[in-house]
């Protein structure tokens, strides 16, 4: 319960709490893998939760509760228990997974949104071929399963779970998919623009 208080801000925020946190806490900065999953079961429900509420998206909660445990590993040697708290240390990761989820959603709106407008027919001027060519050589470019989830998504207008129900893959899988390969695409484009 302390170890709670001290991830909400208590006044106990930057004190481990007992002899086993602190062992823990050293073993895992000296790379324990045991002491990862002992962490991971203690926090990744409270690291979920942060990230759900936020997000409101459970793949994308679940995609930043294991980006967070990830990241948290890979730069275990820099905790420093002097400093703050594993929990809040944690936390502190968590909460810039879930800054940097909603700039990559925002991001793939604004990408959603051009190649939507790529997508519809013009009304009043003629579509631009080569920015036509130019889109569709890029999503040869994608590999098979991104390059599917795109044009079901772009071009029969699918949902995301319209898309994960007809090809049989997972709905997060979908969404990374896609926000991968706007990604991607948006990448290149600008690249071929700048060249030009």
């Amino acid at each position: 319960m302390m170890a709670m208080a001290a991830v909400c801000g208590g006044p106990e925020g930057d004190v481990i709490d007992d002899d086993e946190d602190r062992q823990i806490a050293r073993a895992f900065a000296d790379g324990d893998a045991a002491a990862l999953k002992q962490i991971y079961d203690r926090w990744s429900r409270l690291v979920y939760t942060l990230a759900l509420r936020s997000l409101g998206d459970q793949s994308e909660a679940e995609d930043v509760t294991q980006g967070t445990f990830v990241s948290a590993w890979k730069a275990r040697e820099s905790y420093d228990e002097a400093r703050a708290s594993l929990s809040t240390w944690l936390i502190t990761i968590a909460r810039r997974r879930i800054a940097d989820a909603h700039r990559v959603r925002a991001h793939s709106a604004r990408v959603l949104g051009a190649l939507q407008q790529q997508a519809e027919p013009a009304v009043q001027q003629e579509p631009d071929v080569a920015d036509a060519i130019l889109v569709a050589q890029e999503l040869e470019l994608l590999e098979p399963d991104a390059r599917s989830v795109v044009r079901l998504a772009f071009y029969d207008d699918l949902t995301h779970a319209q898309i994960s129900e007809r090809l049989g893959m997972p709905l997060g899988t979908v969404k990374s998919h896609l926000r991968r390969s706007l990604q991607r695409m948006r990448t290149r484009l600008e690249g071929n623009r700048v060249a030009y």
